[in-house]
């Protein structure tokens, strides 16, 4: 069985981890599963959006599977984290809008994959926590660093220092996560998120991705001055012209990422 089933709907792709019976954990096999599609989605131009979430109702995903963990050797942990670290770096620079789908619990490596993403929807029920310092670690996929840049350095101390729960009433009142979807309509919320956003101009949309993210740890002039640069590039792409006509026609756009 595979690691991640794959279904595709239009310009929107659904990835689910499939490993309910291990609540979703992340070992050897399905980090490289994961670092292919996102490989893959990088190739794949028709891509515009992709939810990951997790199989069945108790976690979307509850970080690294200790049970292979408590095997490996300190070299086998550092090559494992290398991974992980370049496939989350991998959903950031992917031109597709990553959102992921808390269906429960996302712990650790869990929480770290879905700071990855763009966006968060949560079921009513998620939970969220970096809780490696608990183990006597502490987050090495980048939680410290994106949590920090999400909802500021306090409130970053004030969960991975304590390792506690964050409820998604809770997360989505601090910005960890966008959206809290209704009981029993996770996939379907983040399904119409997904679709919303891939019914915009690819090049447009991957452009103001990425000015946002590069643009976070920049002072304001340089920031402004990167806008420009991403600006300019969709200002002579077909699809800008294709949004003009389309508008004066009323009638939906048809861009082709050109």
């Amino acid at each position: 069985m595979a690691e991640i089933e794959v279904l595709q709907e239009g310009a929107v792709e659904t990835w689910t981890i499939n490993g309910e019976a291990r609540r979703n954990a992340i070992g050897r096999a399905l980090a490289a599963e994961l670092e292919a599609n996102v490989a893959r989605t990088a190739r794949d131009r028709g891509i515009r959006a992709v939810i990951l979430t997790g199989a069945g109702e108790k976690a979307f995903c509850a970080g690294a599977d200790l049970k292979e963990r408590a095997g490996m050797s300190e070299d086998d942990v550092r090559q494992f984290l290398e991974r992980l670290r370049r496939t989350l770096r991998g959903i950031e620079q992917s031109d597709a809008v990553f959102v992921a789908a808390l269906n429960g619990a996302a712990l650790g490596g869990g929480t770290e994959l879905a700071l990855a993403c763009d966006l968060r929807v949560a079921a009513p029920h998620a939970e969220l926590a970096l809780t490696e310092v608990r183990l006597g670690i502490i987050p090495g996929g980048g939680g410290t660093q994106r949590l920090a840049r999400l909802i500021g350095a306090g409130r970053a101390k004030d969960l991975i220092l304590t390792g506690r729960r964050v409820r998604a009433d809770e997360a989505l009142s601090m910005g960890l996560v966008n959206r809290v979807a209704p009981v029993g309509g996770l996939i379907a919320a983040a399904l119409e998120l997904a679709q919303a956003i891939s019914q915009n101009a690819p090049l447009a949309l991957a452009a103001a991705k990425h000015a946002i993210d590069e643009g976070a740890d920049l002072a304001l002039e340089p920031a402004l001055r990167l806008e420009l640069e991403k600006y300019e590039r969709v200002l002579k792409s077909e699809d800008r012209l294709e949004g003009l006509r389309a508008f004066a026609e009323k009638r939906p756009p048809r861009f082709q990422g050109r």
